[in-house]
């Protein structure tokens, strides 16, 4: 899998591939070539990751809520 950007080309949109990609598989100008295409799915989870709580957050909430906090 290989992750590139989106640009605009004229009317169109267009991507570039590497040139490492192009030698790696032997991509020629002009060369039909299978792309699957989806867009990213969410893209803060890959910056961010995702938490695992050890608890649900409604029972986090509530015991939070329950506490004293000038933050809440």
């Amino acid at each position: 899998m290989m992750i590139l950007k989106t640009r605009k080309w004229g009317s169109s949109i267009g991507m570039v591939i590497p040139q490492k990609v192009v030698k790696e598989l032997k991509i020629r100008e002009n060369q039909d070539i299978i792309v699957d295409i989806k867009p990213k799915e969410n893209p803060l989870r890959e910056l961010f990751g995702s938490a695992r709580l050890s608890k649900p957050t409604e029972q986090l909430l509530k015991e939070i809520r329950g506490k004293e906090s000038k933050y809440i």
